[in-house]
């Protein structure tokens, strides 16, 4: 009898720490704080303290995670859903390069690698996302993507998303809820509208909807970063209710009966650096005639050289020459990252060399004018080499799956995925992606 009774012990155990690794997860809410910076939750005076408490009681990145090359935000996000580089998922910039006026790679099928949506839906599971970039035609159930207006279209920053909202009765349904329309306003930077907006929706999709993986984007703080400087008063304001707005998200999973199955994930996209000074290497290449009014063998763009011809070696050197020729370059204001370099961080396959700018000198893509030119006023930029301390950016998990207090080290943007697919159990690889240890919780089955 005691040994029958030993035996279902085992078995109940067995089974219930199998149930809890089953059960346990069964939502993600994935958000995104457009130039996020670590010191946000490891700085307890600056204002943040739903972000400090999670980080409390979670897992986090003390120095932050890396970001991509470029650090900007459209490589960066779809790195975040891919696990790859951009090399490997094909959304190189925020804009391509001979893109028409207001292009910018707006839609899911520039990314040419298996994203986290396509393994949600494949596991018969629902996704959610609202302005997460690169989703128009994504396979999300529930999406309000980015898509602004482009050359000659018509229309405002509302009308223009409206064919491509999923399900196109969301913004109907929330309008019945709140009782009034959305307006083009709404949708705008003025008093952090953009914001409020968001998370809105964010709020209705997680309620009504209870999506496996919800995806938030966030654009509040890089936008204030620019356009203030990374340490003034309007980015510690922007700061306040992005922080209150996740705490709102935080309110409405539990309100949906689903934080117990629930990990939620907080990171950015990329740090940001105060701007000193700005350097025009397409003015130098104009003065060579490799750029002119009959057209050009090779431009920057940012910070990365295109070769008109893919293989023109010759021109290649003499660009070289040129910018080893400089006084920015003898004086330290850039390194030149041949194509070995770039291929080991992932960089795009058509650039054909990269100059790492000194953290605080922007590239200005104009080929007149000074070449250098000390910055005016307060304002922060990225875009820089991901190693770069300046350009890490947040990671903190928490909630359901995931363990206790604990600082992690040496993760990327690229090694989210694979931590978003194992809590929901995702039949899904990356190419550059991995899963870091020590995040998620241990279940060990333990015998009496």
């Amino acid at each position: 009898m005691k040994r029958l009774i030993k035996i279902l012990l085992i078995v109940l155990l067995v089974c219930g720490y199998n149930s809890a690794l089953g059960q346990s997860v069964k939502h993600v809410v994935l958000i995104s704080i457009d130039g996020s910076r670590p010191e946000f939750y490891m700085d307890s005076s600056w204002p943040a303290p739903n972000l400090q408490k999670l980080k409390d009681e979670g897992v986090y990145a003390g120095r932050g995670v890396k970001s991509v090359y470029p650090s900007v935000t459209y490589p960066s996000h779809t790195t975040i859903v891919t696990g790859d580089y951009p090399a490997t998922h094909g959304v190189y910039y925020n804009i391509p390069i001979d893109g028409k006026p207001g292009e910018w790679y707006w839609n899911a099928g520039a990314i040419k690698s298996e994203t986290l949506w396509d393994a949600v839906e494949d596991a018969g599971m629902t996704s959610g996302a609202v302005f997460w970039p690169v989703t128009v035609d994504a396979p999300i159930d529930y999406n309000f993507p980015v898509r602004r207006p482009e050359e000659n279209e018509k229309g405002n920053l509302l009308t223009i998303k409206y064919p491509y909202i999923s399900p196109k009765s969301l913004l109907d349904d929330i309008e019945k809820k709140r009782g009034k329309k959305f307006t083009p306003d709404e949708l705008k930077q003025r008093n952090y509208a953009e914001s409020k907006t968001i998370n809105e929706i964010s709020n209705y999709i997680i309620k009504k909807y209870k999506p496996n993986l919800m995806a938030i984007h966030f654009v509040g703080i890089d936008h204030m970063e620019h356009a203030h400087g990374t340490e003034a008063p309007e980015v510690r304001e922007i700061l306040a209710l992005t922080d209150s707005l996740v705490g709102s998200v935080i309110e409405t999973i539990k309100e949906a009966g689903i934080w117990d199955k629930t990990a939620i994930i907080i990171t950015g996209d990329h740090g940001h650096t105060n701007t000193i000074a700005k350097f025009a290497p397409n003015v130098y290449l104009a003065e060579h005639d490799l750029i002119n009014k009959n057209g050009w063998k090779a431009k920057f763009h940012g910070e990365f050289l295109y070769l008109k011809e893919d293989e023109d070696q010759a021109t290649l050197d003499s660009v070289i020459a040129i910018l080893e020729n400089t006084p920015e370059y003898k004086k330290g204001a850039f390194r030149i990252l041949n194509r070995e370099t770039l291929d080991t961080m992932g960089v795009n396959p058509n650039v054909s060399l990269a100059i790492a700018m000194k953290a605080g000198i922007k590239v200005r893509n104009g080929k007149k004018g000074k070449t250098f030119q000390v910055a005016k006023g307060n304002h922060s930029t990225h875009g820089y080499d991901p190693s770069y301390p300046s350009m890490y950016t947040s990671f903190i998990a928490a909630g359901a799956g995931i363990d206790e207090h604990k600082d992690i080290e040496g993760m990327g943007l690229q090694d989210i995925a694979m931590l978003v697919a194992k809590l929901l159990d995702l039949d899904f690889e990356t190419h550059d992606g991995e899963l870091i240890p020590d995040i998620l919780k241990e279940y060990k089955v333990k015998t009496p």
